[in-house]
C-alpha cells in the first residue's frame, strides 16, 4: 500500500512539474513562430544592417533577446502586399518581455551588424536555445522531486 501511495505521489509531482513551466516554453514557441513570419515578409536588400548578438554567454541571453526585439522594430516589409501582416507581426513581437536574472557587461551596439535575414536566423537560434534550457530545468526539477521522495520513504 505504501508503494502505491509513493507511486501516486511521483505521478502527481511529475505531472505538475511538466505543467508548471510550459507557459514560458509556449511563450517562447510563439515568439519563434513570430520570427518565422517575419523571415518570410522582411526586406533583405538595401536596408539598415542590425546589431546581431551571436552565442551570448548565459548571463547575457536576456540582454541579447532584448537587443533582437529592439532591432526587429527596425525591419522593413518586403513589399506593400505583406505590409499589414508585417505590422501585425511586429505588434506581436513588442508584447514579449524579457527579464534578466543577472547583469551583462556587453551592450547591443557591441555586436557585429548583419542583414535582416541573418539577424532573424540568429534571433530564432537564440530562442531555440532558451526553449531547450527551460525544458532541461523542468526535467531537472522533476528528478529532484522524485529523488527527495525516494530519500524520504527509504525505498
Amino acid at each position: 500500500m505504501e508503494r502505491m501511495i509513493i507511486l501516486c505521489m511521483l505521478f502527481f509531482c511529475s505531472s505538475t512539474g511538466l505543467t508548471a513551466a510550459p507557459h514560458k516554453i509556449v511563450t517562447y514557441k510563439q515568439l519563434l513562430k513570430t520570427i518565422n513570419v517575419l523571415q518570410t515578409t522582411v526586406k533583405d536588400t538595401d536596408v539598415e544592417l542590425l546589431h546581431t548578438p551571436e552565442n551570448p554567454v548565459d548571463a547575457c541571453i536576456f540582454m541579447a533577446l532584448t537587443c533582437f526585439q529592439h532591432g526587429a522594430l527596425k525591419l522593413q516589409p518586403e513589399n506593400s502586399q505583406v505590409n499589414s501582416t508585417f505590422i501585425q507581426t511586429l505588434k506581436t513581437l513588442k508584447k514579449f518581455t524579457f527579464r534578466s536574472p543577472g547583469t551583462c557587461e556587453s551592450s547591443c551596439e557591441s555586436h557585429e551588424k548583419k542583414n535582416p535575414k541573418v539577424f532573424l536566423t540568429s534571433f530564432a537560434n537564440l530562442v531555440r536555445k532558451v526553449i531547450g534550457a527551460d525544458s532541461c530545468w523542468v526535467l531537472f526539477n522533476i528528478l529532484q522531486t522524485i529523488t527527495a521522495i525516494f530519500i524520504l520513504h527509504h525505498f
